[in-house]
């Protein structure tokens, strides 16, 4: 049914808006401030304070600048906690370029292997038009972290700094994006001109030593050997000389990231509780480790939380970032902005029906830092962020426990603590879940 609105029909709502007392409150409060600002709730403020009854993580917060790289970020304070924990070190730090660089140079090889493997498919189908429409990008998950870590190693951050070009990564990808649709182009007319796989592997070959080239003019160009050398709480110096990356993370760094599973929540009927999934094209490279997601009623993933906490050990996770939350206060939480009272609007919808209208899915990746138990349950939560010490407390938010429900998607433990039933539901076979489910992390992270 079409309706066009008529001047007398938007005379009929200015007439009505102007008749409700509470809509000039209103109006004068958010055009003076802001939506948030007008909303905003001091009492939940004031709750959410910076006390927590179990604390494991204090260090100095990183920052990832104008880039997509919180799941690395996320996951290499994870890592970097176990080396300072190891060796009796404060705040030291690997190198997110290092990984960066690679993730990149796998992600191009991984367009360029689903190319040729959608070369039989309509140029409009939504196979080649998800491809194209983000050959590379700076998202990922844990898997992903796992697959890079185990083939390139780890380098302290002082072996391979950040750049330009990792802190701000836009101008990065829209020439390298730019660069592989081009070769997406001539791939798929070679593959529809039979052109020999000898040829195209050539072809490959060639782009891959442009893409290398671009990465390194961009980001610097990744050590072949390094030194781990720092100096411990004691102040006792040890160094140790001409590792390989990948030989710091086996020999020196006492932590194995397939000891993890990613355990999700997300209550939809399409994707039902104590069920392992994966998403297609969800890969960082050729060959790869898959995202394998075993979704878990909330409590059940809460429990896993604290135990893993309570072992002393933070965790990874991923949320919605981008509701409910003060950015400068660091705060989280569901009632932090009374938008109900200044729109006189219900916006109640479930989580599931987020998730699937995409109203809420997974945006940012942060490490869950400690809890506030009261009565055997959780209140808050630590959370160490990665955009550096200036907001929260000194770079570190707080996520009351309502949020955490509503808003957080996955986290990562260890197996160790998963249940007897859990760990066999981790390793049924997975239902595989289209690209455009939300759970994709090719969706941009901030």
């Amino acid at each position: 049914m079409s309706r066009p609105l008529t001047s007398e029909r938007i005379n009929e709502m200015k007439k009505d808006f102007n008749s409700n007392r509470g809509n000039q409150v209103a109006q004068t409060a958010a055009t003076t401030n802001g939506l948030f600002k007008a909303a905003e709730n001091i009492r939940s403020i004031d709750d959410n304070n910076f006390n927590f009854s179990i604390d494991v993580d204090t260090h100095q917060v990183t920052n990832q600048r104008h880039s997509g790289r919180c799941w690395m970020f996320s996951c290499l304070n994870v890592i970097r906690f176990q080396i300072e924990k190891q060796y009796n070190i404060e705040n030291f730090e690997l190198s997110q370029n290092y990984l960066f660089f690679y993730d990149k140079l796998e992600k191009a090889n991984y367009f360029y292997q689903n190319i040729l493997d959608t070369s039989g498919e309509e140029l409009s189908s939504r196979d080649v038009q998800f491809l194209l429409n983000s050959p590379q990008q700076d998202g990922g998950d844990w898997n992903l972290i796992i697959s890079l870590v185990e083939k390139y190693g780890v380098v302290p951050k002082y072996e391979m700094d950040e750049s330009s070009c990792s802190m701000d990564s836009t101008e990065l990808n829209t020439l390298l994006n730019r660069k592989l649709r081009a070769d997406a182009i001539v791939l798929r007319r070679m593959m529809n001109s039979n052109k020999t796989n000898d040829e195209i592997k050539a072809f490959i070959d060639e782009q891959l030593v442009e893409v290398y080239r671009i990465l390194s003019i961009a980001l610097g160009t990744p050590p072949e050997t390094i030194n781990f050398t720092f100096r411990d709480k004691d102040k006792k110096y040890t160094s140790y000389q001409n590792l390989t990356p990948v030989e710091m993370y086996q020999k020196y760094v006492d932590i194995d990231l397939n000891d993890y599973a990613i355990i999700i929540n997300v209550p939809t009927e399409s994707m039902p509780f104590d069920q392992t999934f994966e998403v297609e094209l969800s890969g960082n490279m050729v060959d790869g480790k898959p995202n394998r997601y075993l979704n878990v009623e909330m409590d059940e993933l809460k429990k896993l939380t604290i135990k893993q906490l309570k072992s002393g050990e933070p965790v990874w996770f991923a949320c919605d970032v981008l509701k409910h939350f003060d950015r400068q206060k660091g705060i989280m939480s569901d009632s932090l902005y009374k938008f109900k009272e200044l729109f006189d609007l219900d916006f109640n919808m479930t989580k599931g029906e987020r998730f699937n209208y995409r109203e809420s899915l997974p945006t940012h990746a942060m490490v869950i830092a400690g809890v506030n138990i009261v009565d055997d349950k959780p209140t808050k939560w630590k959370v160490e962020n990665s955009w550096g010490d200036t907001i929260g407390d000194k770079g570190f938010c707080v996520m009351d426990d309502k949020w955490m429900t509503d808003y957080l998607f996955e986290v990562v433990v260890r197996k160790e603590f998963l249940t007897d039933t859990q760990r066999a539901n981790l390793e049924k076979d997975a239902t595989v879940l289209p690209f455009w489910n939300p759970m994709n992390p090719i969706t941009p992270m901030i």
